[in-house]
């Protein structure tokens, strides 16, 4: 499953926050309908029916969408801090 570390969940519940984003909701990883392979987040109020959510023991949500699930299994979702904002990175899990 993918995992999130501290900076991701910080970044996402500030992005939540600034956004007026329920509690319930989060941050929503899905396979891009657009371009195979790539992934689009978005902020969004709750998860699908058939996301898995990731986050659950934080007070952060990140929802993966059952198809991008398998993709981001091994993978870490992090945040790196940028005059436009947080930028989300998707790397391999450090074990």
């Amino acid at each position: 499953m993918l995992t999130v570390t501290e900076n991701a969940r910080t970044a996402v519940g500030t992005l939540a926050e600034q956004a007026g984003v329920p509690a319930e909701g989060g941050l929503r990883i899905a396979q891009s309908a657009d371009q195979p392979g790539n992934f689009e987040l978005a902020l969004v109020p709750a998860p699908q029916p058939e996301d898995q959510v990731v986050d659950e023991q934080g007070q952060t949500h990140v929802f993966v969408d059952s198809e991008a699930a398998i993709a981001l299994a091994t993978l870490e979702l992090d945040a790196q801090p940028s005059t436009e904002g947080p930028g989300f990175v998707l790397s391999p899990q450090h074990d």
